[in-house]
């Protein structure tokens, strides 16, 4: 499936109308608000930031401690030769970095935490928002471009989030108070150990601007990996690559994505590696440089040497102490600022998920229907529906029809009539564009999706199934079922005797959409689920076509006992269920054509009675069959 309407990888038509590294580069204003939206992420978590931010700076303060007991040690203790001083300078340089070191065991404890639980909260946010999203979004993306958000995205910024802000506080710190160490030492050296920092600096922004625009370049890639991954090497996928021939041109293809990711990859880690590398080669160099330029203040050409020499040598070590020391941090910095652009990337895809809105939502006022008390009377007025606006055939143009309690209601029409969208419509998995779905005379936009759920069953065409036991998958409709309802649920769908046959039996495994059942042993576990969830009204798309006889007996038994008395909209595959029903809609290009029961439509001579004749006059013999072995 091609996700977001025809865009592959779901980076957007964006990507695809421009040339990849031609992309509008981000404002800073769009900047700012993405970093405002991840700083928010960490509010819930303040206090522990706070604290975390207390040990930086405590850290921070220590740092410079050790460098100046260096400097007394030389200029004074040695200076001096006093060993009373000089015990208390190497003391004091001894206890500090384990009072440091503890800090920071703390600190890195606390902030992993708390970057930790910020990860949490973002993927149950993305998670719950998906979950939320309306039946078209899932239909329009691919499922891998989805895990790839969740899982890709999510895990790419996790190091920023646990590591790097942290890293960027305590560089920062680090760094200023550093250079205010230096500048008691020699406002001199320090200036010319800080001379080429802004350029630094500039060239740095724009490494990380680029870097940004590959890093979203590999998301979508590894999005495109993902997908395909999912597509070609689940169940179905395997089945039809192998019975298809077609393991070698998609082993060829996703090689051809692979081979295009690592170029990316090669490409994101290369940027700005020739300017890291000048950087690394300039703070090497920095120390003999100011050697240089302190030998020649002090006793240089135009120079009169004079002051304490030990004095002259403790600052100097002290100097460039400091200075080793605030090298790191600022690479770290410089390094770290282009890593965030990357990361920034990230987030911006995270939140694109997150932004799109939840078209089908609960209205402030919205009612709870009470499964207990409702009728089931399913209503549908003038309803007009198109799947997308831009196209002028509607997929349902002014439906009407009422479907009593206890009623079934048997929808009859050629493929693409819109059949399955008015199934669709009455549990609102889609809203209606005019017109409105009643439940008891309740519109169901007026009706909690929740409660919706609760009074609603379906089975659909195609039966899922989690890779999980039988008894899980029973359960998924009603968790707190006992073994006895389980085997109830079991019987009333004729399988609970092929359950028993398995090695398991209830514990059985079914394998990655039950792809280790058969399609009728899959369908009637699916029955089973809608019978132990007990709805009151009762939707079915039969899939038995497909079915050996034996099978799709053993499903009509299951599907009769599953319609008594609920109310039920069946989209019928089988005579049986033509022959059953109450009412009969014959739809036709989005619109109710007929309607009647079986005899009065055969007698109409319509459309009805032309599918009847096409479609079920040859399977007549073997539903006469099928009923006379149900009675």
């Amino acid at each position: 499936m091609i996700g977001h309407g025809g865009m592959r990888g779901g980076g957007g038509g964006r990507f695809n109308r421009m040339s990849r590294y031609q992309m509008e580069e981000p404002t800073r204003k769009a900047d700012m608000k993405t970093v405002r939206r991840v700083a928010a992420a960490f509010k819930p978590y303040r206090k522990e930031v706070a604290i975390v931010l207390l040990a930086i700076m405590v850290v921070s303060a220590l740092g410079i401690v050790n460098p100046y007991m260096l400097k007394f040690a030389i200029s004074i203790g040695f200076a001096q030769q006093n060993f009373k001083l000089l015990s208390l300078f190497v003391a004091v340089m001894v206890i500090t970095p384990i009072i440091t070191g503890m800090i920071g065991v703390g600190q890195t404890w606390l902030n992993t935490r708390v970057g930790q639980s910020v990860m949490r909260d973002l993927r149950n946010q993305l998670y719950s928002h998906l979950q939320r999203m309306p039946l078209k979004f899932f239909t329009d993306t691919r499922t891998g471009e989805i895990q790839s958000r969740l899982s890709n995205d999510i895990g790419g910024v996790q190091s920023v989030v646990t590591d790097t802000a942290t890293s960027v506080v305590s560089n920062v710190t680090i760094a200023l108070s550093t250079i205010v160490g230096m500048f008691f030492l020699d406002w001199r050296l320090t200036l010319l150990s800080l001379g080429l920092l802004p350029l630094f600096l500039w060239m740095t922004y724009r490494i990380g601007k680029v870097r940004r625009a590959i890093s979203k370049d590999t998301q979508i890639s590894l999005a495109e990996l993902s997908a395909m991954v999912e597509e070609t090497l689940s169940v179905s996928g395997v089945l039809l690559t192998k019975t298809f021939g077609r393991q070698k041109q998609e082993t060829a293809r996703f090689g051809k994505e692979n081979e295009k990711l690592v170029g990316l990859q090669i490409r994101q880690q290369m940027i700005g590696r020739w300017f890291m590398m000048f950087i690394g080669a300039f703070f090497s160099i920095s120390p003999a440089l100011v050697y240089l330029l302190y030998g020649y203040l002090a006793f240089g050409p135009g120079h009169t040497p004079s002051g304490n020499i030990a004095e002259q040598i403790g600052t100097l070590v002290a100097f460039t102490t400091l200075q080793s020391r605030l090298f790191f941090p600022i690479g770290q910095l410089l390094s770290v600022q282009v890593e965030i652009q990357g990361a920034l990337a990230l987030f911006d895809r995270v939140f694109e998920y997150l932004d799109m809105p939840h078209s089908i939502t609960d209205k402030p006022s919205a009612l709870a229907l009470d499964p207990e008390t409702v009728r089931g009377e399913v209503t549908m007025d003038h309803v007009t529906f198109h799947y997308r606006p831009d196209t002028e055939r509607p997929a349902l143009d002014d439906v009407t029809f009422d479907v009593k309690p206890g009623q079934l209601t048997a929808l009859v029409g050629p493929s693409g009539a819109g059949k399955t969208t008015i199934t669709y419509l009455v549990p609102r998995l889609y809203d209606v564009e005019r017109g409105a779905v009643t439940i008891d005379g309740h519109d169901v936009r007026d009706v909690t999706l929740e409660s919706l759920g609760e009074v609603i069953g379906m089975v659909t065409q195609e039966t899922y199934l989690f890779h999980t036991t039988i008894r899980e998958n029973l359960r998924y409709a009603k968790p707190d079922a006992s073994d006895e309802e389980l085997e109830r649920a079991a019987q009333a769908a004729a399988i609970h005797d092929r359950i028993m046959e398995l090695p398991e039996k209830y514990d059985t495994v079914v394998g990655e959409r039950g792809y280790k059942l058969s399609g009728g042993e899959k369908q009637r576990i699916a029955i089973a689920r809608v019978i132990l969830k007990d709805p009151r009204i009762l939707i079915l798309d039969e899939a038995t076509s497909a079915l050996d006889t034996h099978s799709e007996r053993l499903i009509q038994a299951a599907l009769e006992r599953l319609m008594v008395d609920r109310t039920t909209i069946a989209i019928a595959h089988r005579l049986s269920t033509i022959l059953a029903a109450d009412q009969i809609l014959v739809v036709d290009g989005g619109r109710i054509v007929e309607r009647g029961t079986h005899a009065e439509l055969i007698e109409y001579d319509g459309l009805y009675a032309r599918l009847y004749r096409e479609q079920f006059r040859e399977a007549a013999e073997v539903e006469e069959e099928t009923l006379a072995g149900l009675s």
